[in-house]
């Protein structure tokens, strides 16, 4: 299915929110919430949409706000949780059969890291999704320190034990050209 600025996950995630960001009086901390949904705008970060256990829902939390542990083991910043910026507001949520379960390596901004793969979110219709060396998926990573990280389809290599090799790959180039057959 095709969101337009406002979507839904393949599957909520039970998972949890520093109340930092929910405003004053909410304490200090993460609280409990269920992720629904996504919420895509030109020039800003993935927005998440939530539901508190007393039932307000929150739209576009940003993904540093999220922790899948109610004390994760990082310190996660803005750039550990998201590499680009939306490119448009149209998109699809898909969770891919085949990297369902898979255990990744990921490069965020400022480390490697080990995840797990949730689900991908791919841009529709926006000049940069045109362009075939600026074509990129979003993949949905829970990290093994319970965070939240959401990286192009070049910083996250999988681990497929019967298939794939140990090393991050080297010498790969971006696809430069649009191909026809006519």
């Amino acid at each position: 299915m095709i969101y337009s600025q406002s979507g839904q996950l393949p599957h909520h995630q039970y998972c949890f929110v520093d109340a930092s960001f929910l405003g004053a009086g909410s304490g200090a901390g993460f609280v409990p919430c269920v992720w629904f949904g996504l919420v895509s705008i030109p020039g800003r970060m993935w927005g998440c949409t939530i539901m508190l256990e007393c039932g307000a829902v929150y739209r576009a939390v940003p993904p540093h706000a999220i922790a899948f542990d109610l004390q994760p083991d990082l310190i996660w910043s803005k750039q550990n949780a998201q590499r680009w910026d939306c490119y448009g507001t149209d998109f699809a949520t898909i969770e891919y059969t085949f990297l369902r379960g898979l255990e990744c390596n990921v490069k965020c901004d400022d480390l490697i890291t080990t995840g797990d793969y949730l689900f991908t979110a791919a841009p529709i219709g926006d000049s940069w999704s045109r362009q075939p060396n600026q074509a990129k998926e979003f993949m949905f990573i829970r990290t093994d320190g319970d965070r939240l990280t959401i990286q192009p389809t070049d910083k996250v290599v999988f681990i497929e034990k019967s298939f794939t090799e140990t090393e991050w790959p080297t010498g790969l180039i971006t696809t430069d050209t649009v191909y026809t057959c006519e």
